[in-house]
């Protein structure tokens, strides 16, 4: 086999070799970034447990104290 014809193989595995190595890299990097946004995901259930909507006693708070926005509101 012709020198030229090794220097393409070789070349080709390089590149080959090369290419692998980049798709393992992202691979890894992808790994990662899910895992960040499991923990992500953990920490904003938890913020959405820890902001639950008020009671339906809020109602009746603020009607009680609508005499004391109107009154505000007037000054």
């Amino acid at each position: 086999m012709p020198a030229a014809a090794w220097a393409t193989i070789i070349i080709a595995a390089l590149v080959i070799a090369v290419a692998g190595l980049g798709l393992l890299r992202v691979i890894l990097h992808l790994r990662h970034v899910s895992q960040s946004l499991a923990a992500l995901d953990g920490g904003v259930a938890a913020i959405v447990a820890s902001t639950a909507p008020v009671p339906s006693r809020l109602t009746s708070v603020n009607a009680n104290l609508k005499p004391v926005r109107d009154f505000c509101a007037g000054v």
